[in-house]
């Protein structure tokens, strides 16, 4: 393994002035800037680590409804490829309309969905019908992901989808294709157990751009923030 440069030498040598910084604002750049590179290294170990995983658990046969009302297992929703994303969304038939959260954050992986399954699989899971979830898509102008309906409750229960209590949670996992049989690899486990005080439950690194985006603002993520499916028009 390479000896890396010490984080606080990177940063002093990167660090260039915009115009009229003060001393004071450059310094205080600086060594947020050390910080940033050692979080980039921290989060190249993490995925490092996550990488070198052994493969987990082989799942049950569980079965799901793509739009053309074909029935499908697991293995089928992959293609093409040996490793699929899937993401459970909370937008279940008693929902009126789906959760603002897993709206947004789909609405962000849209358009890199073409990329994303030049490398690897992605499927959109709901409780409600194909149909109700692509009229929703269409109306968000989405047009590269692909939707299916989990049949029955059984993989929304299982891998941390559906509460017991009937509340719908998100959950995001990474599923391989080894010799024909599938293997979970890898779900987002970081919940309200692991939430720190004072924040809401997040992951680390956060796949929605929209907080990382907020989180280089000033105002941050704010204290009760969060997204909704309309917003009032500017006057």
């Amino acid at each position: 393994m390479p000896t890396l440069k010490p984080a606080a030498e990177m940063a002093a040598a990167a660090s260039k002035p915009y115009p009229n910084d003060g001393p004071e604002y450059r310094e205080a750049r600086t060594r947020l800037l050390a910080e940033e590179i050692e979080l980039r290294r921290q989060i190249e170990r993490v995925a490092a680590m996550r990488r070198q995983l052994p493969l987990g658990g082989q799942p049950p046969d569980y079965a799901f409804v793509d739009e053309n009302g074909k029935t499908l297992g697991l293995a089928d929703l992959f293609g093409r490829h040996d490793t699929l994303i899937t993401y459970f969304w909370m937008f279940g038939p008693q929902r009126e309309r789906p959760c603002p959260m897993c709206t947004s954050f789909l609405g962000s992986i849209d358009h890199p969905a073409r990329d994303l399954t030049q490398r690897v699989a992605l499927a959109v899971l709901g409780r409600s019908p194909v149909s109700r979830q692509l009229a929703f898509a269409r109306e968000r102008g989405w047009r590269n992901l692909k939707f299916y309906q989990t049949v029955g409750d059984d993989f929304a229960r299982d891998y941390r989808g559906l509460a017991p209590n009937g509340d719908e949670w998100a959950a995001l996992d990474v599923w391989v294709k080894r010799d024909g049989v599938v293997r979970h690899f890898w779900a987002g486990e970081m919940d309200g157990s692991t939430a720190d005080s004072g924040q809401d439950p997040r992951g680390a690194p956060d796949v929605a751009p929209l907080w990382t985006l907020l989180d280089m603002t000033p105002g941050g993520r704010g204290d009760d923030w969060y997204p909704k499916l309309e917003y009032p028009l500017a006057s």
